[in-house]
């Protein structure tokens, strides 16, 4: 009988540590909003989409400004957060980026792979921010609550490829980067998600 009640208080404590462990992983979690990089011209309304005639001379167009533009860089600081970068990779992106390239080492404004862009879909790129000790553990995007499969996945490499509907900017979307040590959840409201090119 004496050894029983001993027991009995372990059990309880290892409950209430374990709930208590359990509060601690919920704690950490970080929720953020989405921002795109202000000042982008042309301005753009329309969301990511395949390539289209409109929007592959218009990301020709966007690519020749100097600098860094806002229409080439707009996921810079999408998803602002301690442990992770985003990086987005779009058929409009792939043009205006090629050209942005291209003329900014001084050579003439190349006309980039039409039938390319047609086929690039949409990657999401995570990687730790520098000094981050959060290593990516998992990816998953969210729309409607509920997951969305990825058509290509690489942890391993924190690239993750989804087809044009999983970003329809009609209804907001979630990115959970679930990191050793917690997990970031950035909310991408409708809006934004109709600036992304």
């Amino acid at each position: 009988m004496r050894l029983v009640a001993p027991f009995v208080r372990f059990v309880a404590a290892c409950v209430f540590a374990a709930s208590l462990g359990s509060a601690l992983v919920l704690a950490q979690t970080t929720s953020v909003k989405a921002i795109i990089a202000p000042g982008a011209k042309p301005v753009w309304e329309k969301g990511i989409g395949p390539i289209t005639p409109e929007s592959y001379y218009q990301a020709i167009e966007c690519g020749k400004q100097g600098g860094n533009p806002a229409c080439v860089f707009w996921d810079t600081g999408l998803c602002k957060n301690a442990d992770f970068e985003i990086a987005m990779y779009t058929p409009y992106k792939s043009v205006a980026y090629e050209v942005w390239r291209v003329v900014s080492s001084g050579k003439p404004a190349p006309q980039p792979n039409y039938a390319e862009a047609q086929r690039t879909h949409i990657t999401v790129g995570v990687t730790p921010v520098r000094g981050s000790k959060n290593g990516l553990t998992d990816f998953v995007l969210k729309r409607g609550g509920k997951p969305v499969t990825p058509t290509a996945r690489e942890l391993s490499m924190g690239r993750f490829t989804f087809d044009f509907p999983a970003f329809a900017p009609t209804a907001p979307i979630t990115f959970d980067m679930v990191g050793k040590t917690g997990t970031v959840s950035c909310t991408i409201d409708a809006a934004t998600l109709k600036q992304m090119r």
